[in-house]
């Protein structure tokens, strides 16, 4: 399901629980009935204002429900369905997210400026896209912001602190950024050293998402393709492997450190 999809069908389910038809929530939401109709199948993008008016007339818990929906259909990144469901699905509705990340600082820990770095890393993508990118990838932290945040349990490669993205100034902020969400109460990050005998995550990175209401779900990359499942059986293969490397992380305290210690590294090469 697309992000304007998802916005159509919540509409319409949103609609149906008030016993109103669409002629009369257009009434409501000063718009013409085909409005209504054409964003509920999806085949015309809602605008910001709609969906205030949105947000204002159903009055859901969530304040900001449909125009996080609609910031969702105009930041949402190109890519292959497998991300677009796990930005949109799984994600935001996780209470707890274990990743491993063998070579980049996880996204929903980045500075925008590290982001930055990342995306233009790839020299064919024009500026105007990176830019999106960066957009989106901030959005997705605002799962920090809501009343009941994740659970984060973060593994990192010992490598990733000393790989230079964006220069020494980007990567300190980077780092002090990481020190500082380390202490959150809801964040644990270890660090993996680099001479961890354990090879099972070398091959990816992945997540292992857990939610109240369906059934733990990983994301699993690689260079070539991703894959979001439910399925037992590759869920217990991550399980396994994120067990294997935690294992042999260093304790949270100690992780702790050499984040500090790298960050001061890269403070002193500004």
């Amino acid at each position: 399901m697309s992000p304007a999809e998802r916005f159509g069908r919540e509409l319409a389910r949103c609609r149906k629980e008030r016993g109103l038809s669409q002629r009369r929530l257009a009434d409501r939401l000063s718009c013409s009935p085909s409005l209504v109709g054409h964003i509920e199948t999806g085949s015309r993008n809602p605008q910001l204002d709609f969906a205030e008016a949105c947000d204002q007339f159903f009055d859901l818990p969530e304040k900001d429900h449909f125009s996080r929906l609609c910031r969702r259909i105009r930041q949402s990144p190109s890519g292959p369905g497998w991300y677009l469901r796990w930005l949109d699905e799984i994600e935001p509705n996780a209470t707890t997210l274990r990743t491993w990340d063998p070579l980049l600082i996880p996204g929903l820990l980045q500075t925008e400026h590290y982001a930055r770095a990342v995306f233009r890393g790839h020299l064919a993508t024009p500026e105007p896209e990176v830019e999106d990118q960066v957009s989106a990838r901030m959005e997705r932290q605002l799962i920090f912001t809501r009343d009941n945040p994740p659970t984060l349990w973060i593994l990192i490669d010992e490598w990733i602190l000393q790989r230079r993205i964006g220069g020494p100034h980007v990567m300190a902020d980077q780092l002090n950024h990481l020190a500082t969400v380390a202490t959150h109460h809801n964040v644990t990050i270890q660090i993996v050293p680099a001479d961890n005998p354990c090879t099972d995550g070398l091959m990816s990175g992945f997540v292992i998402a857990e939610l109240a209401e369906a059934p733990t779900t990983v994301s699993v990359e690689s260079a070539g393709k991703g894959e979001v499942s439910a399925e037992l059986d590759l869920v217990s293969l991550i399980w396994d492997r994120y067990d294997r490397l935690r294992a042999e992380a260093y304790r949270p305290g100690e992780s702790l450190e050499k984040i500090k210690e790298a960050a001061e590294r890269w403070s002193q090469k500004t």
